[in-house]
């Protein structure tokens, strides 16, 4: 009673997720009664009732938000392993398969760019350097990429991201400035703090989407990296990035430090069960930097 098939996971997870048979039924693309008794043998091999049915709907049980954090990281830990599979012998890629590995090496659009750079030339240099595929995404996003397997390795930045369950290296530490539009009167000063940058009535801070959601504020909703440069250069909005982020900026932006953020620390980060040869030498590289 304590083997469970991924078949039975993905039933359980879309029916926690949804609360709600028949849209997990159609999430899923199947008929809603054959679900239903999936989950009703489900629940009688374990012995518990992981939902509750009535009138109202369906809600989870103690038991059923258990399985329903478990069984998410057991689903994303098995799409990994197939990820990854068919990535170290080729089979991701057009052609068929090659036989040179390839990491990917995911990173926060436009964060830590000298960095990403001296490690990428360095690791190059290396013999038998895998291929090393880099793949920008938003905020926060790293974390979902190494778990479900779409990236090998990844560079965090601390306390932005979770390195809970990863094993991690610290390469750099660094302050953090508040872009500005060059025109506006902040852009003078030679340095700021949170207060005054927090709550400007013309220039509200710019909102990022942490884990799909964006938190409440006046600020613009920030998609990607042009269009938060286009708002600052507009005078439409301000922005707190890591020292890093001056690589980036635009002639119509002023970076001023911030005395009282917090320091922001970047880590090369990978699954903890990595055997990577490939991954290992990444490593022993960016820890040399």
């Amino acid at each position: 009673m304590d083997n469970l098939e991924t078949r039975e996971l993905r039933y359980f997870v879309a029916v926690a997720e949804e609360l709600h048979f028949g849209r997990a039924a159609e999430r899923l693309g199947m008929a809603q009664p054959p679900l239903s008794r999936a989950i009703q043998r489900l629940e009688r091999r374990l012995g518990v009732s992981l939902l509750e049915r009535n009138r109202r709907g369906v809600a989870l049980t103690g038991a059923g938000e258990v399985l329903l954090h478990e069984g998410r990281a057991a689903l994303d830990a098995t799409t990994a392993a197939a990820r990854r599979a068919r990535r170290a012998g080729g089979a991701d890629r057009p052609g068929g398969p090659h036989d040179r590995h390839r990491l990917v090496l995911a990173v926060k659009a436009a964060a830590s760019h000298e960095l990403l750079q001296k490690l990428l030339d360095a690791y190059a240099a290396e013999p038998d350097a895998a291929e090393i595929e880099v793949l920008p995404c938003g905020i926060c996003e790293q974390e979902e990429l190494l778990r479900d397997g779409r990236a090998d390795v990844a560079l965090m930045h601390a306390p932005f991201n979770s390195l809970a369950g990863f094993d991690s290296e610290e390469l750099m530490t660094e302050g953090q400035i508040a872009i500005l539009p060059t025109g506006h009167p902040l852009a003078a000063r030679q340095t700021l703090c949170l207060a005054d940058v927090s709550d400007v009535p013309d220039l509200p801070l710019a909102r990022w989407p942490r884990h799909g959601t964006y938190a409440p504020g006046p600020g613009p909703e920030i998609r990607d990296q042009t269009q938060l440069a286009q708002l600052i250069a507009l005078g439409r909005t301000v922005a707190v990035f890591p020292d890093s982020a001056r690589a980036w900026l635009w002639a119509e932006h002023c970076a001023v430090p911030l005395t009282d953020a917090p320091p922001v620390v970047t880590h090369i980060a990978w699954p903890a069960h990595s055997r990577s040869l490939a991954l290992a030498g990444l490593i022993r590289t960016a820890a040399q930097l």
